[in-house]
């Protein structure tokens, strides 16, 4: 499966972080996203979803509300299967765009997914 991690970050203590780590030992393939950093876990990080070069399954997201309202035509074009909204992502607008749009929308911690068997 292919997941963004958008506000994937550089450091091991962050939630996103783990993310990227773990959705990596799980056999997904991640594409993590950041303007500002250029790697995390070894994988490069695309400034933005939209510089992804492949199809994305799932989008996770970890920035807050006005971030992800922001790059929301970016991420709706590129027409992900699913979006997962982390404690403290959650984005009413941009869930509601999604969902109008057929998209699959969860609140949801990707850690407890993945962890769980439920990812």
């Amino acid at each position: 499966m292919n997941v963004a991690v958008i506000g994937a970050s550089d450091n091991s203590e962050r939630y996103s972080n783990m993310a990227v780590k773990l959705l990596k030992e799980k056999g997904h393939t991640v594409f993590p996203v950041h303007p500002r950093i250029k790697t995390v876990e070894g994988l490069a990080v695309y400034p933005s979803i939209a510089d992804v070069p492949q199809a994305i399954d799932t989008v996770s997201m970890y920035v807050a509300a006005d971030i992800s309202t922001a790059m929301a035509d970016k991420i709706l074009e590129k027409k992900p299967l699913r979006i997962i909204f982390n404690p403290g992502a959650e984005n009413i607008s941009l869930e509601a765009l999604a969902l109008a749009q057929g998209i699959i929308v969860k609140n949801a911690c990707t850690l407890v997914l993945l962890r769980t068997g439920q990812f």
